[in-house]
């Protein structure tokens, strides 16, 4: 595995994704990096995101309208999307990793782990 020189770009972003809420999209990002980073392209920062999603530092969440978000939490939580307004939300629960062993009981090959997304309308949506 090729070792990755260090980069100061890819730092910011994953210290901007790490110290938010909030999934940005690769161009909300953008947006917030280039004001320290004011030379750095939209393709650096969809190479580095790929690249923190592959070494599993962030989340790459593939939404369904088509459009990624990133997450800065690498650990297993799950999420809520918002049908109405496109947001993404942490769900705060238990993971329910035992899914992993019942899905792997009906299964012949191997199951090593699931992704979950709960939908619906969010508590903003709801309220207008």
């Amino acid at each position: 595995m090729a070792v990755n020189k260090y980069s100061r770009q890819r730092e910011a972003i994953k210290e901007y994704l790490m110290n938010t809420k909030e999934h940005p999209t690769a161009d909300t990002v953008y947006m917030n990096i280039r004001s320290t980073y004011p030379n750095i392209s939209l393709g650096t920062v969809y190479r580095n995101l790929n690249l923190l999603a592959e070494q599993g530092e962030v989340l790459k969440i593939n939404c369904q309208d088509g459009c990624d978000r990133f997450d800065g939490n690498p650990n297993l939580h799950y999420h809520f999307l918002c049908n109405t307004c496109g947001k993404v939300l942490d769900i705060e629960m238990e993971p329910i990793e035992h899914i992993n062993v019942i899905a792997g009981a009906k299964f012949s090959g191997k199951v090593q782990g699931h992704v979950t997304f709960f939908y619906g309308q969010c508590h903003d949506c709801l309220n207008k």
